[in-house]
């Protein structure tokens, strides 16, 4: 009988554990470790925030569908790897202790450390900025999101800075979304006049969202990401700054650097910073407690797979197969790592140093469809290791499509989204070369009401897949 153990429960650990469960749960020991007892649906949180959904539409717990999908749950976070003798060492929730979780295949699927340390001042612990990632912080986001929504309505002015808050921070997506859902929501309030709106983002151009933006045909004409994003904030009066560092921020100031080496402050009342994403901080140990972290994990704490790493960007943007295609530590083959815990072998946009020698580079993203398409890709590679004992399933971010699409506004009558699809998600040259590096005829871009509902079903058909009910595996990732 194989033991398989997935660490985390996100779009990409979940999406394995019910491809695992239902292919060897009844014949094999499938587990799975999460610090939360609830799958959270992270997309959905750009609503709570500005409370236009409640929480508890967000998430739903785990033990219930790992129960029907055999799938065994222990809820604590992983503290210890031990990869020579194939066992990892959980903290137990609420303060019950550890337990040992013995393993034959190990998905590491932990999502991203939050690394508001990174840049003094950031985040919510201080009071000083907000954040989206987690339910929490949501939450503390609303909640001072409608404390300025207040000072409106008794007819104070207040400025409202949303976006990246360390020069390598990633998910700009996701601050592009609760800042147009801000407009929106402000616009439904009769308050829209009395707040200031400000993007501020470590992308070397608007638009560019950390995949080196994208191109598309208009009328056979190339029409750009920038321009897409530039005429929505024109049209919603958001003002932008790109190519900027936050190096620090206090309370109602954000200190920053820029590309050309300027540094400025910009002042606030409300402010919503996404941190820098890291790794996993999972101590790795060997046989004799040695430490061995370097053969299983980067300085960053993303785990390492099979890509080509230590490219310099000019090489790596012409090298697709640098990019993994099974996502399996070459030290270690039965380790896997799935969505934001993978190290990339680089980032995806063009990287920048200011005169003062600051990089500013926005990290790849590796969340929503990407996760899941990841998450299925290692499950599958597992259940053929466990069956057929050869693995079938490959697919590089240099060979895969996504879609995002990014709300604008919740409503089903006068909502929007700006809806993006990208094939491939990191740009092939070689395969595209009169393209920006992807194919035009699939690559899209368009906003309007119809994002809106799709959007909302996206949620709705999703949600559904993830509670394992009848027909789940036929909703794609």
């Amino acid at each position: 009988m194989a033991k398989v153990v997935v660490i985390g429960a996100g779009f990409a650990g979940h999406t394995a554990a019910l491809y695992l469960g239902d292919a060897l749960g009844k014949d094999h020991e499938v587990t799975v470790i999460n610090k939360y007892d609830y799958f959270l649906f992270i997309p959905s949180l750009v609503w709570v925030g500005v409370d236009r959904m409640k929480p508890e539409k967000t998430n739903f717990k785990l033990q219930p569908v790992y129960d029907r999908m055999h799938v065994k749950f222990v809820h604590g976070a992983a503290t210890v790897l031990n990869p020579d003798e194939q066992y990892v060492t959980v903290k137990l929730a609420d303060g019950h202790g550890e337990q040992r979780v013995d393993y034959d295949y190990l998905v590491i699927a932990t999502g991203p450390k939050l690394n508001f340390a990174g840049t003094p001042g950031l985040g919510p612990d201080t009071g000083n900025s907000f954040s989206i990632c987690t339910l929490e912080h949501t939450i503390q986001a609303r909640d001072e999101y409608l404390k300025m929504v207040e000072r409106m309505q008794k007819g104070e002015t207040v400025k409202i800075v949303v976006g990246t808050g360390h020069p390598a921070a990633t998910c700009q997506g996701a601050a592009f979304e609760y800042i147009t859902n801000i407009h929106k929501d402000l616009l439904r309030r009769g308050i829209r006049d009395k707040a200031q709106l400000m993007w501020i983002s470590n992308e070397p151009r608007l638009g560019d969202f950390g995949i080196r933006g994208v191109t598309v045909r208009k009328n056979g004409k190339p029409f750009t990401s920038e321009q897409f994003i530039q005429s929505i904030f024109d049209e919603f009066d958001i003002q932008w700054q790109v190519r900027t560092a936050v190096k620090r921020v206090e309370k109602g100031k954000i200190h920053w650097e820029d590309a050309d080496g300027n540094e400025g402050t910009t002042e606030f009342d409300f402010a919503v910073l996404l941190p820098q994403f890291l790794g996993t901080d999972i101590q790795v140990v060997g046989k004799n407690g040695a430490d061995v972290s370097e053969k299983v994990k980067n300085k960053g704490g993303f785990i390492l797979v099979d890509a080509i790493y230590g490219l310099d960007y000019e090489t790596l943007k012409d090298t697709p197969e640098a990019w993994p295609a099974v996502y399996q530590n070459r030290t270690y083959k039965n380790i896997f790592a799935a969505g934001i815990a993978f190290a990339p072998p680089g980032p995806i946009s063009e990287p920048m140093k200011s005169p003062n020698g600051t990089v500013i580079s926005p990290a790849p993203p590796r969340t929503g469809m990407i996760s899941g398409i990841i998450g299925r890709i290692v499950a599958l590679n597992i259940i053929d290791l466990v069956k057929r004992g050869r693995m079938t399933h490959h697919e590089r971010m240099s060979e895969m499509f996504a879609a995002c699409i990014a709300s604008m506004g919740d409503s089903l009558w006068d909502g929007s989204a700006a809806t993006i699809i990208i094939y491939p998600v990191v740009p092939d040259q070689r395969q595209y070369p009169n393209e920006e590096g992807r194919d035009m005829f699939v690559t899209h871009m368009e906003a309007g009401l119809a994002g809106a509902w799709m959007k909302r079903l996206i949620q709705t058909t999703f949600m559904y897949k993830f509670k394992g009910y009848p027909g789940w595996s036929i909703i794609p990732e």
